[in-house]
């Protein structure tokens, strides 16, 4: 009995050592696309960014609604024209790629992202999170999570000045 116990339990331990797939790498084709797009986003190189997204992308900023590949570089642009400098702090950024339980390719960016406006020298720190769902090497879906409540509010007040200024000149 004491024999057929510790096969019975020998069994179960191989079992439970079965190789299953890795799920999770910090190397892949998906986060060399992506760090390319980011690399592409930080010198203002519309076009190769524009370049990883599949035509029918969606991407997704602090939204459940999304918006095109197209208005989201239009709406980079704008941003990175109102900056004297941008982009991501890459000392201390982390990528992983994940293949989920239905096997979709996600691959997930945590960084901080430094930009100063032009206008007045302000620099700006923000931490940012992407989601960006793969499928035959380009991205599909893009989640982009921050707070932009410091951004928003130097803007608001850049524009307040520039209307108080504008009226003046006009009285």
């Amino acid at each position: 009995m004491k024999k057929l116990f510790l096969v019975v339990l020998a069994v179960m331990l191989f079992a439970a050592c079965e190789n299953k797939p890795q799920r999770y790498f910090a190397d892949s084709a998906e986060i060399q696309t992506l760090k390319a797009g980011i690399t592409a986003y930080e010198t203002g190189d519309w076009n190769t960014w524009k370049s990883h997204f599949a035509d029918t992308a969606k991407i997704f900023v602090n939204s459940i609604k999304p918006i095109s590949v197209e208005k989201r570089a239009n709406g980079l642009k704008e941003m990175a024209s109102a900056m004297a400098s941008y982009g991501f702090n890459h000392d201390k950024e982390h990528i992983e790629m994940v293949l989920d339980k239905k096997d979709e390719t996600w691959v997930y960016y945590w960084a901080t992202h430094k930009a100063k406006i032009a206008a007045n020298n302000k620099e700006l720190v923000i931490p940012v999170h992407l989601a960006v769902k793969f499928i035959n090497g380009k991205i599909v879906e893009e989640h982009v999570y921050f707070d932009g409540t410091t951004m928003n509010a130097e803007f608001a007040a850049l524009a307040a000045a520039k209307a108080a200024s504008d009226e003046t000149t006009t009285e």
